[in-house]
Parts: structure tokens; C-alpha cells; sequence
């Protein structure tokens, strides 16, 4: 098994986790204003995604730009992956690909702990990958423990670039987000992911 594989009713019964449902949790965060870059980039980007359609083109046209200018943001204090495999534990079905790992170390070669959040860029439907954003997001726990490097949340976001939804693990509690943050607030979704990381 594999991250993909997962569903949100799965992961919770398989690691014994505890749901709830929390609209706006992350919608009191101070927004951060986008760089003129960065607006500059997405009025370009978006539109091209958009008409392209697929999952592939909204994750390398919207959503990874908006995350190397949160690294830029944070002075390359965070390391950020893409499509790197996270193998943590292959028994558990805690492996495969991700689309996008943050960590809280500099070192961009490798991936270390703390990773702190993941995302999960899909192309239209968000609901369907919360299982495996919730899955990688316990596979993150996991590796952090086992560094010797416990953080109490690990925050995970499924995106369509556009459309924006939070997760958040602390112990066996998740917490579900029902706002859908939308990329027409631009520095509201960056003061969440920012806060996510600092």
C-alpha cells in the first residue's frame, strides 16, 4: 500500500486516530502580502493551468511557486521536496511519493526532521486526497519520532492551486478544516502556510 491508497476513513481507523471538523480553524492567521513576483508569476500561471487541466500543470504552475516564495519569505530557512519518495514505514503502507515536503532545516539535499507540513496537489477534486495527505502526515510524525525531533503538529494542504484545504495532526487527533481557502486571497493562504512552517 501506498499513500494514494489510502482514504480518510481508512488512515483514522488504521492509526487510531480521532477527527473533527472545525470550519475557519486556520482563518484568524495574519495574512502576509504576496511579493510582486509572486503576483506577477501566478497572473501568468494561472490561467495557463488552468486551460492545461491537469493535476501536473497546477502543481508545477500555481502551487510550487507560491511555496519557493514562502521559502524566499522565511530567508531559505526551510527546505522544500518535490516528488521525492518519503519511504518511512513500507509495512505500515507508509511509503511512496509526495508531492510536495516542507521541513524546517535548511539542508536542501536531503530530507530532515522536523518536516512539518505536506502537500498534496490534486486536480479537482480535494476532498480525495485527504486520506492521502492525512497518510503522509502521520508517515511525518513517524519519521520526526524516530529522529529524536517531536513537534506537536504536523499540518498537511490538498490543493487544486486555486482551491486551498488544511489538516492539522497533533498526537491522534486530526483536525479538519471545512473552509475552502481560495487563491483570490492570496495573502491570507500565504499567512496560513507561513504560519504552518515558521
Amino acid at each position: 500500500m501506498s499513500y494514494s491508497k489510502f482514504s480518510l476513513e481508512e488512515v483514522l481507523t488504521k492509526f487510531d486516530l480521532t477527527l473533527v471538523e472545525n470550519l475557519g480553524k486556520f482563518n484568524n492567521l495574519p495574512e502576509v502580502a504576496p511579493s510582486k513576483l509572486l503576483k506577477e508569476t501566478l497572473e501568468d500561471n494561472i490561467p495557463l493551468a488552468v486551460a492545461i487541466a491537469t493535476e501536473k500543470a497546477r502543481s508545477e504552475l500555481i502551487v510550487s511557486p507560491i511555496l519557493v516564495a514562502i521559502r524566499k519569505h522565511l530567508n531559505k530557512q526551510i527546505s522544500l521536496f518535490s516528488g521525492m519518495e518519503f519511504n518511512v514505514n513500507i509495512e505500515l503502507g507508509l511509503s511512496g511519493f509526495c508531492d510536495f515536503i516542507i521541513s524546517r532545516s535548511h539542508l536542501q539535499t536531503i530530507i530532515q526532521a522536523p518536516v512539518v507540513t505536506l502537500v498534496e496537489a490534486k486536480n479537482n477534486n480535494i476532498k480525495s486526497g485527504f486520506g492521502q495527505c492525512l497518510a503522509e502526515m502521520v508517515a511525518a510524525q513517524i519519521f520526526n519520532q524516530n529522529r529524536g525531533n517531536q513537534i506537536s503538529q504536523i499540518y498537511g494542504a490538498i490543493t487544486t492551486g486555486t482551491a486551498w484545504q488544511f489538516l492539522e495532526l497533533e498526537g491522534q487527533n486530526v483536525v479538519l478544516d471545512l473552509e475552502e481557502y481560495s487563491l483570490k486571497n492570496l495573502p491570507k493562504l500565504l499567512g496560513v502556510l507561513i504560519n504552518f512552517v515558521s
